[in-house]
């Protein structure tokens, strides 16, 4: 008898998106650590560094796809590609997300649109194709970036705040629709991780004092914190969990 599920994932496929670095890239190196064949979604497929090889010395079968989330042609394009080259997708991790800081009286349309073209927009389509799939295959587990901006105010952040609240519940619409199809949906709401993407703000000791001063647990996140979240999430330990959003904020939330 067993006492405790595995975050074993060897044979199954993995496709995640903003993959080049950051979160994504650590949920690629986790997932594959566990076993899975992963498709890399890279919105510039020349802009990898060094992941490719990294996954490749894991023993997986990796695929890099150009996929910029904001494009549906190109959503489709890859989803198709992965299902040819791996013949199904189990997993999908949307990760690709921007977040230009502006004051709301600043805002301009163009960061408007493409914040929710990439945010919302790109994690709704992505699903939506990789979902069709695993309707076919009677399985899935799809895992949302969402944050804990989408449950907090963050000046200069309100369009971002707003695409992650929108991810949280867009997670719980997909999780009731699709649970007759054995497809699991959840979201991840990580606080600031130490990224290339965060590095200018921490970097600033009193930016990364104030942030200290609201974690409960007194440390910066790292990407492996998110990534091993998503595994747990994408395996069966996680069989009995949809709709959920799992807070990686250290304590910021709850006072």
């Amino acid at each position: 008898m067993k006492y405790i599920h595995d975050i074993n994932l060897k044979g199954k496929v993995a496709l995640v998106t903003g993959a080049a670095r950051g979160i994504g890239r650590a949920c690629c190196l986790a997932l594959a650590e566990a076993g899975a064949n992963i498709a890399v979604g890279l919105r510039d497929i020349h802009s990898d560094s060094g992941l490719i090889d990294e996954l490749n010395q894991l023993g997986v079968d990796v695929l890099p796809l150009q996929l910029d989330v904001s494009d549906k042609k190109q959503i489709d394009e890859a989803v198709g590609q992965a299902a040819d080259h791996f013949g199904k997708i189990d997993i999908l991790v949307n990760n690709a997300g921007i977040a230009p800081a502006n004051l709301i009286e600043d805002y301009t349309e163009e960061d408007f649109d493409n914040t929710i073209d990439i945010n919302l927009k790109g994690t709704f389509f992505t699903s939506q194709a990789v979902g069709k799939l695993m309707i076919k295959q009677k399985y899935g587990r799809i895992i949302n970036l969402s944050s804990q901006a989408g449950f907090i105010a963050l000046a200069e952040e309100s369009v971002y705040c707003m695409t992650k609240a929108g991810i949280s519940h867009l997670t719980k619409c997909f999780a009731a629709e699709w649970a007759k199809h054995n497809i699991n949906v959840n979201a991840v709401a990580p606080t600031f991780i130490e990224t290339p993407g965060t590095e200018p703000w921490l970097n600033d000791p009193e930016f990364k004092a104030n942030v200290l001063s609201k974690i409960l647990l007194n440390k910066i996140g790292k990407p492996i914190d998110v990534a091993s979240a998503v595994a747990y999430l994408a395996s069966p330990a996680g069989d009995l969990i949809t709709g959920s959003t799992m807070m990686i904020d250290g304590g910021w939330t709850i006072v």
